[in-house]
C-alpha cells in the first residue's frame, strides 16, 4: 500500500471540508479562491522552470526532442501541450512528444493501473528510439507515480537530460530527475483530485516550457507567431494580420507574399529585406536558426 499521508496533494483542505453543505455559488467561490493560489505557486518555481527551458532549448538546437511522460491527468496534459506545438509553431510532430501510460486510449478512458509500471514506461520510450540528445520530463502531481519515474530512470541511464514537474514536496521523482520543477499547490479543494489545482499548475508550466523555448528558437517575432501554420480560414486570416502588423504593408500585399512563399516568416523577411529569391531567404534564415531579427540585422549590415 502507498502511504498517501505523506503526499502533499492528498492532504485535506480545511477551507473546503463542508462543501457538501454549501450552495452552488458558495462552492464555486471557494474553488475560485483556491485556484487563485496556483499562479503564486508556479511563480515560486520560476527559477527552476528557467533552467529547464534553457536545457530544452539546447536539446532542440542539437536536434533533440522533448518528451513529456505521465499518467492520467498529468499524461493527458503532456499530450495536449505536445499536440499544440506543430500548428502553433510550425514544428514537426516528433519534436515534442507526449507519452501517456496506457497509450492513446488512456486519453479518453481511465486506465488507472497502468501508471504502476516502470517497465511500460521504458518500453514506450524505447519505441521512440530515445537517444542522449533528447530531453525527458516526467509529470506527476504526487511525485511518486512509477510510470514517469521509470521513464526518468531509463532516460538517465542512456545519458538524456531529464526533468520533472510535480506539485508535492520531497517527492521521489524530484530526487531522480536532473532538473526538478516543484510548484507546491497544497491540498486540493476536493481531496486528492489533482485535476484541479495541480493540473492547472502543470498546464501553466507546460505552456511556459514549450512557448518560451520556441521564442528562443526564433519561432516568435515581437509577440507574434511567425511560424504559425495556415491550415484553416482563421489561421490564414491570422497570418495576414501578422504580416501586416510587422511589416506595415497592406493586407492585399500580405496575401500575395503568403501565397508566393506559403510561409509567414518568409513573407515577412521578403517584404522587410527586399530579397525575393526563396533559396536566398532560406539560406539567410537557416544561418540564423530562423531568427528574423538576426537575419534582418545581417542584411542591413551588408547593405551598409
Amino acid at each position: 500500500m502507498v502511504d498517501i499521508s505523506k503526499i502533499t496533494t492528498e492532504q485535506r483542505n480545511p477551507k473546503t471540508t463542508n462543501i457538501d453543505l454549501l450552495s452552488t455559488k458558495e462552492i464555486l467561490v471557494l474553488f475560485n479562491e483556491e485556484d487563485k493560489t496556483v499562479p503564486y505557486a508556479v511563480g515560486k518555481a520560476l527559477d527552476q522552470i528557467a533552467i529547464v527551458v534553457d536545457k530544452v532549448t539546447e536539446a532542440f538546437r542539437n536536434d533533440g526532442r522533448l518528451f513529456y511522460v505521465g499518467a492520467g491527468t498529468s499524461g493527458r496534459l503532456g499530450v495536449l501541450d505536445a499536440s499544440e506545438c506543430p500548428p502553433t509553431f510550425g514544428v514537426s510532430e516528433d519534436m515534442v512528444i507526449g507519452v501517456i501510460a496506457g497509450g492513446d486510449i488512456a486519453l479518453r478512458l481511465a486506465l488507472e493501473k497502468v501508471e504502476d509500471s516502470k517497465e511500460e514506461a521504458i518500453k514506450d520510450l524505447k519505441s521512440y528510439n530515445l537517444t542522449s540528445k533528447d530531453f525527458v520530463i516526467g509529470i506527476t502531481a504526487s511525485g511518486r507515480t512509477p510510470y514517469p519515474i521509470g521513464a526518468i530512470e531509463y532516460a538517465n541511464s542512456i545519458g538524456c537530460n531529464t526533468g520533472c514537474i510535480t506539485t508535492s514536496t520531497n517527492s521521489e521523482i524530484a530526487k531522480v530527475a536532473k532538473y526538478k520543477i516543484e510548484a507546491i499547490t497544497g491540498a486540493e479543494p476536493l481531496t486528492g483530485s489533482t485535476r484541479m489545482k495541480s493540473g492547472t499548475a502543470q498546464k501553466l508550466i507546460l505552456n511556459m516550457i514549450t512557448t518560451v523555448s520556441m521564442v528562443k528558437l526564433g519561432k516568435v517575432y515581437e509577440n507574434l507567431m511567425v511560424d504559425v501554420q495556415m491550415s484553416n480560414e482563421k489561421l490564414i486570416s491570422r497570418a495576414v494580420k501578422i504580416v501586416t502588423e510587422i511589416t506595415g504593408c497592406e493586407p492585399k500585399l500580405a496575401r500575395e507574399y503568403l501565397a508566393k512563399y506559403n510561409s509567414v516568416k518568409y513573407a515577412i523577411f521578403a517584404i522587410m529585406s527586399k530579397i525575393e529569391n526563396k533559396t536566398t531567404i532560406k539560406e539567410i534564415l537557416d544561418e540564423h536558426h530562423g531568427n528574423i531579427r538576426e537575419s534582418l540585422q545581417e542584411v542591413n549590415t551588408y547593405k551598409k
